[in-house]
């Protein structure tokens, strides 16, 4: 039996309350485990004197996951008394161990008399500790939209210089081509008709760049873009017709107009504000250059975006405050905090606390590009945007000697990293305005397309960046950004790729079996890059199949016909897509 793979401990991932009735146990185990059984009760089902003699209910757990070097095993169980102490049991085949906190055990060494056994504990299931997030985020499928790259509503007049609409042929960082909120608002049609449930959007705040990363004034919707009006008149005609509205929060840093900032250049050390920020030494010159000279910190080394000090309270509560102020005046339904991972810990813990007595359903998105576990306890974000899914799928299609089941580990890593709760609202998708766009990443209409199929059959809630539904093609930044292409959507140029995102999207939304978090993977030893997965429900399974080879592969084809590309006569061609409903006494 390998010891090293075995790993539990009673807190995050291995240990934490679904509900406020439901507790998950989750053990690590290498792949010569045969089977595992967790034995529990609660701790003082027999008394509380110290020489009790405690004996727990066995359990048989079930394999919820496999890893490309583990399994994991899983058991759900309802404490009576809502607290649990518990062990397992863990086969080799014949051999067996017991596996508490502190070491594993065979039955005669844990039973020498007096030996103390050091149990795990669950110690109480406080309901106010549940992971509780947005339900309404599970089924929502998103739409990112940079405001100056989308549509220009004719809203005048535009303090920049702007760029041809149609110029696209060299995108630069500083141009500006005049997208506004009234161009947003006359396009809402378009979303509701795409299937669209909600939308993202880039920072709305005044500040000299086309992107607004680098806010001025938190305070102020960029004249460019429109007025306080609009923002609410937006969120108003987006709510009558189903689609929720996230905005982007950028407190990690701000830009170099910012007041606090202009202050403390003025007054060095003598600003009462020069704590808002991460200085290290002073005088320090205004120049614009690299930060890698440490006079500052910044956005990377970014000078133009220097970095709020988040753990000061005034900042805190500063940053709080407009929060709640779009949620109060706009009723925002989500808000997503850029490079959130570097804002503290305990500003968030201050606008979580500060917001969902306000709005409980609001939902808060962190941009994070690892493993985020540490930020979503329940007390932070809801949420992150699931750059590990996004980075493992890619990975596959890269890979051209990867297997299915190199795809299944991939993505069932993804899915261990998190309670299931939160797999339920994860942010998924396929390019933003910080990566390449989704066709030039992946090289083919073929897997860009397989790539969307698994965007929207996977748990958590969907997002895709403006342009993507006509698999718009974009470099790295700032080629991912360019103008939408109005003239050819309204001439009918991509209507068959606005047929297949919608096809995908419907499907989404109307087979309740793709909700949840439960996967279900076949392999073929015949085809080994033909993937298939199951995503089970009451009414019914669906059945994804994509076939990531370079020969085309038999499928039994037996169910329902939900979506193809690239698919007849039980045979799926290189590049294909089969979507299918199999009944519900099927797997």
């Amino acid at each position: 039996m390998n010891l090293n793979a075995i790993s539990h401990r009673s807190a995050l991932t291995d240990c934490y309350c679904l509900d406020r009735d439901t507790a998950v146990l989750n053990l690590r185990t290498g792949k010569d485990i045969t089977a595992v059984n967790l034995v529990y009760e609660d701790p003082y089902a027999y008394g509380i004197s110290g020489d009790i003699h405690w004996i727990g209910i066995p359990l048989a757990m079930e394999v919820k996951r496999e890893l490309k070097h583990s399994f994991i095993w899983t058991a759900q169980v309802r404490p009576k008394y809502k607290r649990l102490q518990y062990y397992f049991e863990i086969f080799c085949g014949d051999e067996k161990l017991l596996m508490f906190e502190d070491d594993f055990y065979t039955e005669e060494q844990l039973n020498k008399k007096g030996r103390w056994k050091q149990y795990f504990k669950l110690a109480w299931m406080n309901e106010c500790d549940v992971i509780r997030v947005p339900d309404w985020v599970e089924g929502t499928v998103w739409y990112q939209i940079m405001p100056d790259r989308f549509c220009r509503g004719g809203q005048a007049p535009k303090r920049m210089k702007l760029k041809d609409w149609e110029d696209r042929e060299t995108v630069g960082g500083h141009d500006f081509y005049g997208g506004d909120l009234r161009g947003i608002i006359q396009k809402l049609p378009y979303l509701r008709e795409l299937g669209v449930t909600g939308i993202y959007l880039l920072p709305l705040f005044e500040s000299d760049t086309n992107h607004k990363y680098n806010i001025f004034d938190y305070t102020r919707i960029d004249p460019d873009f429109g007025t306080e009006e609009d923002v609410k008149e937006l969120v108003e005609k987006a709510h009558s017709l189903g689609i929720r509205v996230m905005l982007d929060a950028v407190f990690n840093h701000c830009g170099t107009e910012f007041f606090a900032w202009k202050d403390v250049w003025e007054k060095g050390e003598n600003s009462r504000y020069f704590d808002w920020f991460c200085i290290n030494r002073v005088p320090f010159e205004r120049k614009y250059a690299s930060l890698t000279d440490g006079r500052y910190y910044g956005f990377a080394f970014l000078d133009n975006m220097p970095k709020l000090n988040t753990g000061n309270p005034e900042v805190a509560d500063y940053c709080a405050g407009l929060c709640k102020y779009w949620v109060e005046n706009w009723n925002i339904d989500g808000i997503r905090f850029d490079v959130g991972n570097e804002i503290s810990h305990s500003f968030l813990k201050k606008v979580n606390g500060l917001l969902k007595p306000i709005k409980p359903d609001l939902f808060l998105l962190g941009e994070i590009w690892m493993d985020s576990i540490a930020w979503l306890q329940g007390d932070e974000y809801d949420s992150v945007m699931n750059y590990p899914f996004f980075e493992s799928m890619h990975n596959f299609w890269v890979d051209a000697d990867a297997d299915s089941r190199d795809f299944m580990y991939a993505m069932n890593r993804c899915y261990s990293l998190y309670p299931e709760q939160t797999n339920r609202v994860i942010f998924n998708f396929l390019d933003t305005h910080d990566t390449l766009r989704a066709l030039n990443r992946c090289g083919s209409e073929d897997v860009f397309y397989q790539q969307l199929a698994v965007l929207m059959t996977m748990p958590g809630s969907a997002c895709i960046y403006y342009g993507t539904e006509i698999a718009m093609p974009g470099g790295h930044d700032p080629d991912c950004r360019r103008t939408m292409l109005w003239g050819e959507i309204d001439a009918g140029v991509h209507d068959e790729k606005i047929a297949l995102t919608k096809g995908l999207i419907a499907l989404r939304k109307e087979q309740m079996a793709i909700r949840g978090t439960e996967i279900r993977w076949h392999h073929s030893g015949e085809n080994p890059r033909l993937i298939c997965y199951d995503r089970p429900g009451g009414a019914g399974t669906v059945r994804v199949w994509l076939n990531g080879q370079k020969t085309a592969a038999a499928v039994p084809g037996e169910g329902q016909v939900l979506f193809a590309r690239k698919y007849g006569d039980c045979t799926l061609a290189p590049g294909g897509i089969l979507i299918e409903k199999i009944g519900p006494e099927r797997s």
